[in-house]
């Protein structure tokens, strides 16, 4: 599931892709992306392509917030939670800093 999640970000061109371990930490999920997409269009359709393929792999269905505003979507698959943003959105947020205590690597190399 992760690896199907990291795909789909890249594939879509998704910005500045952070993957925090959260093994350990929480019992919400064991990973966590958070990333970015240049403008509306763009998060609503990082996200859409994410939803799709997890369905499609057999993944079951996510839970979804945020899709109508697209300023920050949240995709919960289970073990994996997906975080896209629009720039200024992520920034006012600081997901990374909250969970990333550990320094998490960038997935986007």
């Amino acid at each position: 599931m992760r690896a199907v999640a990291q795909a789909c970000l890249e594939d879509m061109k998704a910005e500045d892709t952070v993957e925090i371990d959260l093994a350990g930490k929480t019992s919400i999920a064991d990973t966590m992306f958070v990333t970015s997409g240049r403008s509306h269009r763009h998060v609503g359709a990082i996200a859409d392509r994410v939803i799709k393929e997890l369905k499609d792999r057999g993944f079951g269905n996510a839970r979804v917030e945020g899709m109508p505003a697209c300023d920050w979507v949240l995709i919960d698959a289970g073990d994996v939670l997906v975080h896209i943003f629009r720039p200024e959105v992520r920034g006012f947020y600081n997901l990374e800093k909250m969970w990333g205590a550990d320094r998490p690597h960038d997935t986007a190399s």
